[in-house]
């Protein structure tokens, strides 16, 4: 008889490794093969294979907090409790050999669509999936943070040598603060977080902790930080090395106190010396260098960029691709060169918008899923969602991209050179009813201009559906 089983509890130290222990012993002495695969604090250890499950005679999930089921449907499982594990494990192995024990069912559909979901995350480069993974619990922090800072700026702020400025003491000086401080914690969430992709919750502390040195340069001397581009370096960083730790091989005594003590202090220890030593200051400077180059661009070279922003933008909405450019134009806010993201602001929306009113100006190129899905790509451009365009873009790659990276060009130039400055990391037109863009009007003719090009071009391009 072959077995296998997942143990877990709440806070994953004591109870997971006892009751994995508990069960391994006993099923030796009973002279049964089994594998327990351990989801404590440190992560998944000793992860059962799908070919472990399949050659499995039964599976006994021994947990007090919700386990992912799906992987063991069609087989017979016992649900029990860690301590239940501990203290019975035998009679646990015995009900296997008596037979009494029921199949397990998927209870709903939901179950399906995370497969799928998993399925799609699998096929992912391990590099995108971690970086997505940061980038995605980033967003709403820069997001509210952005938001909070516009509409202090745009209700309660005055002219002064700096651009707008709040009275010191009110109310928008308060919601400014409440906003700088969301915002600050882009750096650290983006590398705590693909450190947590990397590496499980051990990765979380010393990623963030390698975030904030990223993103504060008084560490190592230097007037500006490392940007995201040092907090993207420091998340892997982070990651990679605790993941290192983890699979140091350690007496039973020290293990309990590896997730709590000595992979926080090891891994964030060495982060930050690596950090503050050898590869924070040359970040710094090199994103000092960089944006010394772009706050004196005006002109040609100002074209170029937002020739090449709006292309990266439209090139996979939502993308790897698209998330640098969105990046680079969030930091940039920081520095207050608040025109890279009003470029970026006009392009994000255009290739949803301009799929939107490609659909309407002619029915005769668009069946009927996709006129549908026309009026949702618009209303998605509206609050700045790229992705609306997606499933034209994956009907039709080869005329739809370039029509959507033609007008995210387009609209991307009109509002560089109309000096488009947007505060909040976010684009299309909310971002204008929020007060957060900079000569508005402007902004709206880079948006129709950009639009226009894409509906024309793409219809252009495509062939009349059948009859």
């Amino acid at each position: 008889m072959k077995l296998v089983a997942v143990t877990s509890c709440p806070v994953g130290i004591a109870h997971t490794y006892m009751a994995a222990e508990k069960l391994q012993k006993t099923a030796n002495e009973m002279g049964i093969e089994i594998k327990v695969e351990t989801q404590g604090s440190v992560g998944v250890e000793n992860e059962l294979t799908p070919e472990d499950i399949a050659q499995a005679d039964g599976v006994i999930i021994a947990a007090d907090k919700g386990i992912d089921m799906s992987r063991f449907v069609g087989k017979k499982v016992i649900e029990t409790s860690t301590s239940e594990a501990i203290k019975n494990a035998e009679s646990l192995i015995q009900q296997f050999q008596t037979g009494n024990v029921p199949v397990y069912q998927e209870k709903t559909t939901l179950k399906t669509i995370e497969e799928v979901k998993q399925e799609r995350k699998s096929k992912q480069h391990p590099i995108y999936k971690h970086l997505m993974n940061g980038v995605s619990y980033m967003i709403p922090f820069v997001v509210f943070g952005g938001i909070m800072i516009a509409l202090a700026l745009a209700l309660g702020g005055t002219p002064g040598e700096k651009g707008l400025e709040v009275k010191p003491g009110s109310v928008w000086e308060s919601m400014l603060n409440v906003g700088v401080a969301s915002f600050g914690l882009m750096i650290p969430i983006l590398a705590g977080f693909i450190a947590m992709s990397i590496a499980d919750r051990p990765g979380l502390a010393p990623g963030m902790v390698g975030g904030f040195i990223a993103a504060n340069g008084s560490f190592y001397d230097s007037q500006a930080g490392a940007g995201f581009l040092g907090g993207i370096v420091a998340g892997f960083l982070a990651g990679y090395i605790v993941l290192w730790i983890k699979k140091w091989r350690v007496p039973k005594i020290i293990q309990p106190i590896m997730p709590i003590l000595i992979i926080p202090i090891v891994s964030t220890s060495i982060v930050a010396a690596i950090f503050i030593w050898v590869i924070g200051a040359p970040f710094a400077n090199m994103m000092t260098g960089l944006t010394n180059f772009l706050s004196n661009m005006s002109g040609t070279s100002s074209v170029v960029l937002a020739l090449i922003l709006g292309a990266m933008i439209a090139f996979d909405m939502g993308g790897p691709v698209n998330k640098v450019a969105f990046l680079f134009g969030s930091s940039m806010i920081q520095t207050g060169n608040i025109e890279i993201m009003g470029a970026i602001a006009a392009a994000i929306c255009t290739p949803p918008i301009g799929m939107g009113v490609a659909t309407f100006l002619n029915k005769k190129k668009y069946e009927k899923e996709e006129l549908e899905a026309g009026k949702a790509a618009f209303a998605m451009g509206l609050v700045g969602i790229t992705e609306g365009a997606i499933p034209f873009a994956a009907k039709d790659p080869l005329r739809v991209i370039p029509s959507i990276m033609v007008g995210s060009m387009v609209a991307s130039v009109i509002a560089m050179l109309g000096h488009v400055g947007n505060h909040v990391p976010h684009g299309g037109p909310i971002v204008a009813v929020l007060g957060a863009v900079t000569n508005w009007t402007w902004f709206v003719i880079a948006i129709v201009a950009g639009v226009l090009v894409t509906a024309i071009m793409v219809n252009t391009l495509k062939k009349d559906i059948e009859a």
